[in-house]
């Protein structure tokens, strides 16, 4: 059965869980009693954790013609002829609005009916409630047929049950996919030893001039060469314009300028009056250049990593600005995840997805460089700042997804974080996400 990632947003992902499979329709009756039968609405509906009667009432509400959904049989009928590509369309809409989460897109939700009777989708992984639009016509008839809990838990596990079936579908094609990648390259390899060989071997008769010269005749202009570089003496030229070419060679553009810049403040001399030599200036010392400012170190860096994000610069060319600036490695990822977020008021996890190429290249430079980064995000949203703190598991789960950021170092940042602090409401809102990690994993272990 073919299969299609659950969202429209998430189809070119190739690694992606969630998945359900395509739609298949066929046409049945003639004249007025002609109708559309949906063969695999049940497969459909168990993949997204719904009841197969509200899609089918869904999409007689949307083309507005009768829909019924038996559920001795399991068939899903719509009056009228419709394309499978009409019909896949709307059930993208039906997942947006009662199976996605409005915070983090995640398909695994639970359809919650509060006692004013409003419906709501409670996500797993984050813990964000949203809230359904209680003007679709569907509405209705989800509060008079309202979900089954036991049923909804076992659609859960078994949903996971088969994303993980599929990751190992993936993996194996993965495998074969390199092992015909090698063979090519084998075969490649050998037509070109192959004609190599072939090149060798030449007729006996070619003139002298192409034909190459003895092996001793080249061991002893060789040996000539290697004698005359004995008697060199090899020197390193100091002067500034050789740093300068040197500089200019090993660093790009962006931090070639900003060396290029201390460079020519201490290539000035400065020279005090009635003394004929002038002398070196030393350099500013950075207690004296905070205090000149008026800046914090902190302040400092952000400052400085704004100036580079504005200009534009590449992921690969933001890995050297971080190799000169001045901190530990753990104050320099404070200032850089409050730099990314700068003019940011809500919707902290896109923002952030939008730039993880910057993160990416801030965690190649240790092992522990995650840990650092959570520390980043907990400094940030203990800052006074209620609505990143409201945010912080639709951030982790963010990075999670994005493969950023890893189940152990995230587990292991919470549970340090609890020793230190258990009323922080970083802890609380992070709650959530860290219960959806550990459920996952014990269940893939009892499995």
């Amino acid at each position: 059965m073919a299969l299609q990632n659950i969202g429209a947003s998430n189809s070119d992902d190739a690694f992606y869980r969630y998945k359900m499979p395509r739609m298949i329709t066929k046409i049945e009756g003639r004249g007025n009693g002609i109708k559309t039968n949906i063969v695999n609405m049940v497969d459909i509906a168990k993949a997204l954790a719904r009841p197969p009667a509200y899609t089918t009432k869904y999409f007689g509400c949307e083309l507005g013609a009768q829909s019924k959904f038996d559920e001795k049989t399991g068939t899903s009928l719509v009056n009228g002829a419709h394309d499978t590509s009409k019909l896949a369309g709307l059930l993208e809409n039906f997942i947006k609005k009662y199976v996605q989460c409005y915070g983090c897109g995640n398909p695994e939700t639970e359809v919650i009916i509060t006692k004013s009777q409003m419906i709501q989708l409670k996500c797993a992984a984050c813990g964000f409630v949203s809230d359904v639009d209680m003007r679709d016509k569907l509405t209705s008839f989800i509060l008079k047929n309202p979900p089954e809990a036991k049923k909804s838990s076992k659609d859960k596990k078994a949903m996971r049950r088969a994303e993980k079936e599929r990751l190992k579908e993936g993996e194996a094609a993965d495998e074969e996919m390199k092992k015909l990648k090698k063979e090519t390259k084998k075969k490649v390899s050998s037509k070109d030893a192959a004609v190599k060989t072939s090149s060798k071997k030449k007729p006996s008769g070619l003139d002298g001039d192409h034909a190459s010269p003895p092996r001793n005749h080249v061991n002893e202009e060789q040996e000539d060469d290697d004698n005359d570089d004995d008697d060199v003496m090899w020197q390193t030229d100091t002067s500034m314009e050789a740093a300068r070419q040197r500089i200019q060679e090993q660093l790009n553009a962006v931090t070639a300028d900003m060396v290029m810049l201390s460079t020519d403040d201490t290539e000035k001399p400065k020279t005090k009056k009635g003394h004929g030599s002038p002398k070196a200036a030393s350099p500013p010392s950075e207690e004296h250049s905070n205090e000149k400012d008026g800046l914090s170190s902190h302040e400092r860096l952000v400052e400085e990593l704004k100036n580079n994000l504005k200009k534009g610069i590449t992921a690969s060319q933001f890995l050297s600005v971080l190799g000169v600036l001045a901190g530990t490695p753990q104050e320099v990822m404070i200032a850089l995840y409050e730099s990314l977020l700068d003019g940011v008021d809500k919707g902290y996890a896109k923002a952030i997805v939008k730039k993880k190429g910057y993160l990416v290249a801030a965690l190649s430079q240790s092992e522990g460089s995650q840990l650092f980064l959570l520390k980043g995000i907990e400094d940030f949203c203990g800052k006074s700042n209620p609505a990143a703190v409201k945010e912080i598991a639709l951030v982790l789960k963010a990075l999670y997804d994005a493969d950023i950021l890893e189940e152990e170092y995230i587990v292991k940042w919470y549970n340090e974080g609890l020793k230190g602090n258990k009323d922080s409401p970083v802890w609380k809102n992070a709650k959530p996400f860290i219960e959806w990690l550990q459920s996952a994993e014990s269940e893939s272990e009892e499995e």
